[in-house]
């Protein structure tokens, strides 16, 4: 996978923030399936920061991996503002870490509904067990939906650790 410049940056970025702050970070993604961890995992040293990510691509897996309650599942589905706030504080605990980025989203072509388009994708960004979600809704094919949605995921957690 070649990375986008921008997403070559914005990790080094986040990284070094890290780093500097003595801060472990963890990813719960789905739809972005470990673009994220892959993008902080390209720069030298990450080791220092990240030592556990999850791919939670399946229900199955945001349950049995980060515990993701299997009624948020069914109320709300995997594409929503509660799914990615439990996706967060789940991977936070199972990693052990400070910051957590959780993504769900539908990257496309197929899996859009009513209300959640193709493009459609949930953040949550957890730091000091606080948590920010956000909405976005991507335009583009497949990949370019994925490859919007890991930098949006780089520069709100980027922006929310230097409050």
């Amino acid at each position: 996978m070649e990375l986008h410049q921008e997403i070559k940056t914005l990790a080094a970025q986040l990284g070094a923030i890290l780093t500097d702050k003595c801060l472990w970070i963890t990813t719960a993604e789905s739809c972005t399936g470990g673009g994220v961890s892959y993008a902080l995992t390209d720069t030298p040293g990450s080791s220092r920061y990240l030592g556990r990510a999850f791919v939670t691509y399946s229900n199955e897996a945001k349950h049995e991996l980060i515990n993701v309650a299997t009624s948020t599942l069914e109320q709300f589905g995997a594409v929503s503002e509660q799914t990615v706030k439990e996706m967060a504080f789940g991977a936070i605990n199972a990693a052990n870490a400070d910051v957590a980025i959780a993504i769900s989203g539908v990257a496309g072509p197929g899996g859009a509904t009513p209300g959640k388009p193709v493009g459609f994708v949930w953040f949550c960004i957890q730091i000091a067990g606080k948590q920010f979600t956000f909405k976005q809704v991507f335009s583009g094919d497949r990949s370019q939906v994925r490859v919007q949605a890991i930098e949006f995921a780089l520069k709100k957690t980027i922006e929310k650790i230097n409050l």
